[in-house]
């Protein structure tokens, strides 16, 4: 079972690695496998003694390390993730457990206790579902473990004492790929950078191996291909036989049984099992009808129906296209979600107030009917709770929903509803025609809502500026902390709107002077989003026109959401102007939406498209090569797990 049929039942999920080792990430990301890294800061302190088998202790610290890692996302971070996954990697020697050496010495006495040996290396995996109730987390855990047996060939002192002074054994202090959580110390950091059992097969301690029988990945850190069994045992259960009755003139009913599924389960809880019941049609039983349990926030079918055929035989049709139907009502939850941020619902409910229909109704001076009916949408989509008192907000609507919360996306939903819904009511033209249907939607050829002050007021400005501010917050940290700025000293964000970006930028780095670029007509705005307190390190606003303009000098610039929406020659005019002006050295930050390769994934990006703009959503070899199309060289790439992932260039120097 390969792991990516399981890729698009996790691509809009936030899937989290509780673990900073390079090795694990490299081998998850090299199957398309699209994750944040938040390492773990569990001490690795349990008792071995207390554990009847090895495997037994890897699993328990691979539970504990996602466990960890699941519940401070969710009390620190504010940002309950979907699935955490969780491992850990043991060397033993019979009933000894060999894990990290702490010095050459203990290296030393690891590595000749395995000499001439044959050992067992274990991994244990812990895949962690967590959701958010009632401000809890709630967390069902699988885990599983690996077994590779590793003969070592008989090792001289010589050759132990030159492995062990390469270094490779020994903790790694200057990790090249730093933890995504700035607080994560290095103490913990490079606990799981150092090898189990003071070797690392995979590089120069490969030379030490006489044989592997199992699975190599295994010894590297990571048993993909158990672990893709185990997802598809979640995601995909096995086919289940089902009873049906098959009726004859001549006969008895008789039982058949037939598989019902092709285990292409659509149900986004993998922990979620079909059961057979009887369903009335017209007040009679109807024998054989599978009924799906219907989750909180989403829209899935009820029943697949048995048909009789003109023989009298019962037949069932192709499985009931779950997915296809929740995508035909996709657009009713959207505008449930629209119309309920516009009228100020989830603010009315903040901070656990319960309010009944007519209260709310009252309120956003609406019928009681429809606003009942609004309110009873928002319940099954997962956006409010409902009880005998009344409706709330949910976590999730009280972080996200909520106008004034630090983190919330009413600006950006309101500019969905107001201007992007209406582009996307023409998309058929706009297939048609391959062109963006502003003059349709809205009366006017063009999309630059800061391009025409005549036509757009001030209040639409605003509210623009206030979507992007929405999404900035959303994602800005993720962006400032996806490589190590240290180097530069200062910053030209361009395009940089309300400067949110920027801020997180001096906050992670205090000694970076930033400096936001944009628009004359954004610049006058900015004032309403700038953050108060007296620890605020201040960042310089300067208007201008980044295509007409001199840029500021700077170590490194910034394009944040610019280059998808540019056509080839407005981004050749602007990457040349950016690459005429760096020095050496100095580096370009993109902040995109990268697609895979194959360009269908993730799937917001590739629908975010159909808007039909000048440019395109690219892949990271696209970015890649364009980046190095102007002198932008040593180009890497960091999907975020959010919704920007980030692209870094550096200037060729004059070595190059």
């Amino acid at each position: 079972m390969a792991l990516k049929p399981v890729i698009g039942k996790l691509v809009s999920k936030r899937v989290v690695l509780a673990s900073a080792s390079p090795r694990r990430q490299e081998i998850l990301a090299n199957v398309g496998l699209r994750f944040e890294v938040v390492p773990s800061w569990f001490k690795e302190t349990l008792e071995k003694s207390s554990f009847a088998v090895p495997y037994e202790y890897a699993i328990e610290t691979a539970k504990q390390k996602a466990l960890e890692v699941a519940n401070r996302m969710h009390l620190k971070h504010l940002r309950t993730p979907d699935i955490v996954i969780g491992a850990d990697t043991i060397v033993t020697v019979g009933k000894q457990i060999l894990e990290k050496p702490v010095d050459k010495q203990d290296a030393y006495k690891m590595l000749s206790s395995l000499s001439g040996k044959e050992h067992s290396v274990f991994t244990g995996v812990a895949i962690v579902h967590c959701s958010s109730k009632d401000n809890r987390l709630e967390t069902e855990v699988t885990d599983f473990y690996e077994e590779t047996k590793v003969k070592f060939a008989e090792l001289s002192e010589e050759l132990l004492w030159e492995y062990i002074h390469s270094g490779e054994p020994m903790p790694d202090r200057n990790p090249s790929s730093p933890p995504t959580h700035p607080n994560a110390s290095l103490q913990y950091c490079n606990q799981y950078r150092d090898k189990a059992g003071g070797y690392g097969i995979q590089a120069l301690g490969g030379m030490l191996v006489e044989y592997v029988h199992g699975d190599f990945l295994n010894v590297v850190g990571f048993p993909l291909n158990h672990f893709c069994k185990k997802l598809a045992e979640l995601y995909y259960p096995p086919l289940k036989h089902t009873i049906q009755h098959v009726k004859h003139d001549s006969i008895p009913s008789v039982e058949t049984f037939e598989n019902l599924s092709d285990g292409e389960s659509d149900s986004s809880n993998p922990m979620q099992h079909k059961s057979a019941n009887k369903l009335e049609r017209n007040g009679v039983p109807l024998s054989g009808a599978i009924h799906t349990p219907v989750n909180s926030g989403s829209i899935q079918p009820v029943c697949t129906v048995a048909v009789e055929n003109q023989s009298g035989v019962m037949e069932y049709p192709a499985k009931f296209p779950s997915k296809i139907v929740e995508l035909m009502d996709g657009f009713r939850a959207s505008k449930a979600l629209f119309v309920a941020s516009k009228l100020k619902v989830f603010d009315l409910l903040k901070d656990k107030c319960i309010l009944k229909p007519v209260d709310v109704a009252n309120k956003i001076e609406a019928s009681v009917c429809g606003t009942e009916r609004l309110l009873d949408a928002c319940a099954s989509l997962g956006l409010l709770e409902k009880t005998h008192q009344g409706y709330s907000n949910t976590d999730s609507a009280n972080t996200y929903l909520v106008s004034d919360r630090e983190y919330s996306l009413h600006g950006y939903i309101i500019h969905s509803n107001d201007r992007l819904w209406h582009l996307f009511t023409h998309l058929e033209v706009a297939v048609k025609e391959g062109t963006m249907q502003t003059h349709q939607a809205f009366g006017k050829e063009t999309e630059d809502l800061f391009q025409d002050s005549s036509y757009h007021s001030v209040e639409a400005k605003q509210r623009f500026m206030t979507a992007m501010h929405s999404i900035a917050k959303l994602t800005a940290r993720d962006v400032a902390t996806a490589f190590d700025l240290s180097q530069f000293r200062s910053v030209c964000d361009l395009g940089g709107c309300t400067g949110v970006l920027a801020h997180e930028l001096v906050q992670k780095n205090p000694n970076l002077n930033v400096t936001v670029f944009d628009l004359p007509d954004v610049i006058a705005n900015v004032s309403c989003f700038q953050p108060s307190g007296q620890h605020i390190t201040p960042v310089a606003f300067t208007a201008g026109d980044f295509f007409k303009d001199n840029l500021p000098e700077a170590d490194l610039y910034i394009l944040s959401l610019i280059l998808h929406d540019l056509n080839d020659e407005k981004i050749h005019i602007l990457l040349s102007k950016i690459s005429a002006i760096c020095k050496p050295g100095s580096a370009l930050l993109l902040a995109e939406i990268v697609l895979d390769e194959e360009k269908t994934h993730p799937p917001r990006a590739v629908l975010q498209s159909l808007s039909m703009t000048e440019g395109k959503q690219r892949s990271g070899s696209e970015y890649k090569q364009l980046l190095e199309k102007y002198g932008f060289t040593n180009v890497q790439i960091k999907i975020t797990g959010n919704v920007l992932d980030a692209i870094l260039g550096f200037k060729k120097t004059s070595a190059h």
